[in-house]
C-alpha cells in the first residue's frame, strides 16, 4: 500500500486527514511531533509523501523539512499551515517542500495534491531509460539525477521534473502556466507563485551566480527559458 506520513500535532485534524487518506487508498503513518516524524521515516523508508504541519510542539515544520531534505531528496513534501502569510509559503518551499496546503482544506483538494506528488516521486511511473547531455549538464532520466561538470546536483523530484522539462525544450520560452501544467498537473489547485519559488531554488543549486542566471533566464511577463 502507498504510504504517506502525516505530521500534525492536533489529534482531531490528524484523524480527519488519516480517514480521508485511507478512503483514497493510502496507508497513513502518523506523527504528533517533529522528532516522532523523523523516527517514523527511519522505520518506514518506503514513505513517498510527507504532510508536515508547520506549528509543532518541539520543532517547526520548516526544520523537519530541512532535516528530511538533508538525507532524502526523493520524498515528496507538502506543508500544512493554518496561516496564509506569503512568507510561510515561500519559507516552506525554500526549505525544500514541493507544495503547500492552507487550512482549512477540502479532502478532495488534499488527496489531489498527494496523488499528483506521489506520481512525480516515481511511485506510479516507469522510469525513463536514457540521458540528456547539454554541457556542462548531464541529466540521467533512468535514475532521475543531474550532474554539472561531473558533480552531482541534489534535486527534489519536482526540481528534477522542471529541469527535464527545460532540457527537453532548450531555447524555448516556457510560460509559468506551461510549467505548472507539466510539472504539477492540469488539475493542480495552487498558485503560479510556486513555479517562481522553485525556479529560485533551482538557480541557487545550478547557477554560478544565481543573481545573474545564465542557464534559467527570465522571459519578463511570460515565464522562463533554458538558456541553450
Amino acid at each position: 500500500m502507498k504510504k504517506v506520513l502525516v505530521l500534525e500535532d492536533e489529534a482531531n485534524i490528524r484523524s480527519f486527514v488519516v480517514i480521508n487518506l485511507k478512503r483514497a487508498g493510502y496507508e497513513a503513518i502518523e506523527a504528533g511531533t517533529g522528532e516522532e516524524a523523523l523516527q517514523q521515516l527511519k522505520r518506514n523508508p518506503d514513505i513517498k509523501v510527507a504532510l508536515l504541519d508547520i506549528m509543532l510542539p518541539d520543532m517547526d515544520g520548516f526544520e523537519v523539512c530541512r532535516r528530511i531534505r538533508a538525507g532524502d531528496n526523493k520524498i515528496g513534501i507538502i506543508m500544512l499551515t493554518a496561516r496564509t502569510q506569503e512568507m510561510d509559503k515561500v519559507t516552506g518551499l525554500m526549505t525544500g517542500a514541493d507544495d503547500y496546503v492552507t487550512k482549512p482544506f477540502s479532502p478532495a483538494e488534499l488527496t489531489a495534491r498527494i496523488d499528483a506528488l506521489y506520481r512525480r516521486t516515481g511511485g506510479d511511473v516507469t522510469a525513463d531509460t536514457g540521458e540528456i547531455s547539454q554541457p556542462p549538464f548531464l541529466l540521467n532520466t533512468r535514475n532521475r539525477t543531474l550532474e554539472k561538470s561531473g558533480n552531482r546536483v541534489k534535486l527534489t523530484q519536482v526540481e528534477y521534473s522542471i529541469i527535464k522539462l527545460f532540457m527537453d525544450n532548450p531555447g524555448k520560452a516556457l510560460s509559468r502556466e506551461e510549467i505548472l501544467d507539466s510539472v504539477w498537473g492540469r488539475d493542480y489547485f495552487g498558485e503560479l507563485k510556486i513555479v517562481d519559488v522553485n525556479i529560485r531554488r533551482l538557480r541557487i543549486k545550478i547557477e554560478d551566480d544565481p543573481t545573474n542566471p545564465a542557464y534559467i533566464t527570465t522571459v519578463w511577463g511570460y515565464g522562463y527559458k533554458w538558456g541553450f
